[in-house]
Formats: structure tokens, sequence, C-alpha cells
């Protein structure tokens, strides 16, 4: 089930896209603001972007704007109440991949987020996230609260380990399988709990990485 952000002030446009996509097997998340959204985006990054080009907040082309500085490969429909060609260029040239005039079809919206969702290919699965840690797993690098961290082969797998398996709850003996058995570097409990306490004083204590007791450890997003 891939996620989605829906940048849009009216609300009644935004539930009724809402209740649609999540028919379609979407995980939809309104937020009513660029501020909103923003703040949002600094804990989990989804799949792709609806971006109403007005907002109380700012215009569409700028919000693109920043989206293309922090993910360059983020999927970004935007939105416009009107077929003005000003606006679709300036959202082209801004970083919008595709856009959609209102009113429009939901059906013809779900169209559109498809075959852009196809396009990006891995794209749109190259930026994992979980609380204000994010991953780009094209540049294979870390982040915390948009601050890069350098981490260690072994706590970059780790981590990665732990996001793909989000809301599960890992054993340890499973994670030194897939972390190190797998590469036959056959290592005991100690190297687990050493590289777990690195990584996670490199990412200053983050509450999203739980330790179950005598048994492992589970990832949690917050929001």
């Amino acid at each position: 089930m891939e996620d989605i952000y829906y940048i849009e002030d009216d609300p009644d446009i935004a539930n009724m896209v809402k209740e649609y996509l999540e028919q379609k097997n979407f995980r939809v998340k309104i937020w009513g603001t660029f501020a909103e959204a923003k703040c949002a985006l600094k804990k989990h990054v989804p799949a792709l972007i609806l971006l109403d080009w007005n907002m109380p907040d700012g215009r569409g082309d700028g919000m693109c704007q920043y989206l293309r500085r922090n993910w360059k490969e983020l999927p970004i429909i935007f939105l416009t109440v009107r077929g003005d060609s000003q606006d679709i260029v300036s959202g082209f040239q801004n970083g919008g991949d595709d856009y959609v005039v209102k009113p429009f079809e939901l059906e013809v919206l779900h169209s559109r987020i498809l075959a852009l969702l196809r396009r990006a290919g891995n794209g749109a699965k190259q930026y994992l996230s979980c609380d204000g840690i994010e991953m780009d797993l094209n540049r294979r690098s870390v982040s915390c609260h948009s601050k890069e961290v350098d981490v260690s082969p072994a706590e970059y797998e780790l981590l990665l380990y732990l996001m793909e398996n989000k809301g599960k709850t890992l054993t340890r003996e499973r994670i030194l399988e897939q972390i190190w058995d797998v590469k036959g570097n056959y290592v005991n409990n100690n190297t687990l709990t050493v590289t777990m306490k690195r990584l996670r004083d490199k990412l200053c204590q983050p509450a999203c990485i739980k330790t179950v007791r005598s048994v492992g450890y589970r990832m949690e997003d917050k929001i």
C-alpha cells in the first residue's frame, strides 16, 4: 500500500479524494497548509505528493521548489483550478511531474497517479523514513531531522532492515541472519548490541527504534 500526501485547503475536495483513493488501496494524509506538509515530510516521506496550486500560505511552484531541493525523485502531481498555461509551465519548471485541472474526475486522477508511479519506478521508493530519520537508497545516505549522518556499512544495513520492516518486531537472531550471516560474516550477539548502540547514538536516541525485551527490536512511525 502506497502513501500519498495531499496538500489541499478545501476539506470537501480533500476528503472526497482521500475516500476514493483509499478504496484504491492507497493511504492518504491531508495537509491544509504548506507549513503542515513540510512538518510532516520531516518525519515521513510518501510515495507521491498531490499538490494544490493555490494555498493559504503560498503557491504550488514554491512548494515544488522546496520538494525538489530535498527529495529530487519524489513524484509530484499539482492541481490547478483552471488550465492556466502560465501556472502549468511554472509548475513543470519548478519540479512538477504532472498536473490535473479542477474540477477533475476521480478516475482520471487515479490513472495519472498510477502512470506517474509506474514511470517513477524505483524513484518512488527511493526514500524511506520514520519519525525524522530518512534514508535515500540511491545515494545510500542517512539523515536525521534534515542533517546528514555518517554511518558505517553495518549501521546502514541495520537501519535499512528496520525501515523495511516498520511495525514488525524483529528477533535478534533474524537480524543477525539478515545483516551478517547472509554475507558469511558470522558474529555474536554483542556485535548487534554494539552496532545498535552506535546507530542510536548517531541518530540522537530516536524514540521510534524500540527495544523489545528478550526478543529484539521494532521501528514504529509516530504519525
